[in-house]
């Protein structure tokens, strides 16, 4: 098959924001090309001769940094590949972009999917398994913290995912106003508690102003959420049965209802990480990767940053989360083995362990752990821990949640009713849990095909 011409960045981006739900399915799935092209960009002069590789980065501020400092270190110390990391927005950019590029024959040779989009694109049959590019390059994915590694794991018995920035949500929690309110330093070990302790938390002032007890996030605060569901007994889904119109669902929407509308507690932001920063808020839960960018905030605003297990509801439940990297049927063999050559230049104990010392996000290679930098870092800064600790007692997502197309839009747009409108929240789970049946029953049969349920 002739090989098509290069898409312009301008080009994808157009084409990105004009798709409709149903080109984004039919990207995720259909005829896979004998090959795509690669997208463009410069290989400086130094690198001219080697087998390029494109890797589709969502990673921003420090992750982003990081990984383009690791890219560089791949590409000085070997002499036959020359990883290019192009930034492409969010994880929901990188998506459609993705989709766009494989309407279009061209994608790249690797690129970061989250948990939430990876999946569409493997009950779509377009995947590139990753066990026999791991064998013939002589990585042995034994390495991989193994909870982690399953998740990419398709029927077949196949990896599809390779583990690279993966997360649990961390409750975060301001020490130094804690301490000024006279509560224990350390994260509450249930919401209830945290409820008592804003009797006395409610007394601090700062510049004027009464920090709140927690803020949750306008947009994708539906990751957490999923958390909260399982805490009150319910779930998104029971395998492909579409649960989110339960009574312990809606019990714990109302639990946050009260928390807003009759304590006066808690609030929507649009960016509750933000507030937090600015001591606007005492607390909020937000992924283990957020971890290097809340140092940073804490340390200039001035507050000592604390990190502690999620709190119980009625029970324990955190999920995983993130993303990893995937490579589509269609990309020459020569630029999958490249990449891998990449993936498995990452997986070293020692680069496993900057990643994370960097950015905060989990070791996915267990070695990581007791290599020198981040062993001592784990111990001058217990923060760093958390994340390791909680990671035994985390459950993977809903597959409502990973597999319908936009759950996790429709459910943070039903909280944002519930948050910001003061809507019941049985009222609203019943009308998002009819969308996401009617979605489930339009890829049901390739769920059925591609995944374990």
């Amino acid at each position: 098959m002739t090989t098509p011409p290069a898409l312009s960045r301008r080009r994808l981006l157009s084409a990105a924001g004009a798709l409709s739900t149903a080109a984004l399915l039919a990207g995720c799935a259909g005829t896979v090309r004998d090959s795509y092209a690669q997208p463009g960009g410069t290989v400086p002069d130094r690198y001219g001769r080697r087998t390029r590789v494109v890797l589709w980065s969502s990673f921003a501020d420090i992750p982003g940094e990081t990984l383009l400092a690791l890219a560089d270190a791949f590409n000085q110390g070997q002499r036959d590949i020359y990883v290019e990391v192009q930034f492409q927005g969010s994880y929901d950019d990188t998506f459609r972009k993705t989709v766009v590029g494989r309407l279009g024959g061209q994608v790249p040779d690797l690129v970061t999917l989250s948990d939430v989009t990876w999946g569409k694109f493997l009950i779509g049959g377009a995947l590139q398994p990753w066990d026999e590019l791991a064998r013939a390059s002589g990585l042995d994915l034994g390495v991989y913290n193994q909870h982690l590694l399953k998740e990419g794991l398709a029927k077949d018995g196949r990896n599809y995912w390779i583990p690279m920035a993966r997360s649990t949500p961390l409750f975060y929690y301001n020490r130094t106003l804690f301490k000024k309110a006279g509560l224990p330093d350390r994260a509450p070990a249930t919401w209830f508690e945290m409820r008592d302790w804003a009797k006395e938390f409610g007394k601090v002032r700062l510049g004027g102003n009464r920090p709140k007890m927690e803020a949750y996030y306008k947009q994708d605060g539906d990751w957490q959420f999923l958390g909260s569901c399982w805490q009150w007994g319910g779930s998104w889904s029971r395998g492909l049965d579409i649960t989110l119109d339960s009574p312990e669902v809606a019990a714990a929407g109302a639990w946050q209802r009260r928390l807003i509308y009759r304590d006066r507690l808690s609030y929507m932001a649009t960016d509750a990480g933000l507030d937090f920063g600015n001591q606007l808020t005492a607390s909020v839960v937000n992924s283990t990767g957020a971890l290097g960018k809340f140092a940073t905030l804490a340390k200039g605003s001035g507050f000592r940053l604390g990190t502690g297990f999620v709190p119980r509801g009625h029970h324990f439940g955190v999920p995983t989360g993130g993303s990893g990297f995937c490579s589509f049927k269609g990309v020459p063999r020569e630029r999958q083995q490249a990449a891998m050559e990449f993936i498995k230049f990452l997986a070293r104990p020692e680069n496993s362990a900057e990643w994370t010392v960097k950015t905060g996000y989990l070791p996915v290679v267990d070695a990581a752990v007791r290599t020198p930098k981040l062993a001592s870092l784990m111990k001058a800064d217990p923060n760093f821990t958390t994340s390791i600790q909680q990671l035994a007692r985390t459950r993977n997502q809903d597959l409502a949640r990973l597999l319908v197309p936009n759950a996790n839009v429709k459910v943070y747009t039903g909280l944002q009713k519930i948050w910001s409108d003061d809507a019941d929240p049985a009222k609203v789970f019943r009308q998002v849990a009819d969308q996401l049946r009617k979605g489930m029953d339009r890829v049901r049969d390739s769920i059925e095909q591609h995944v374990r349920v």
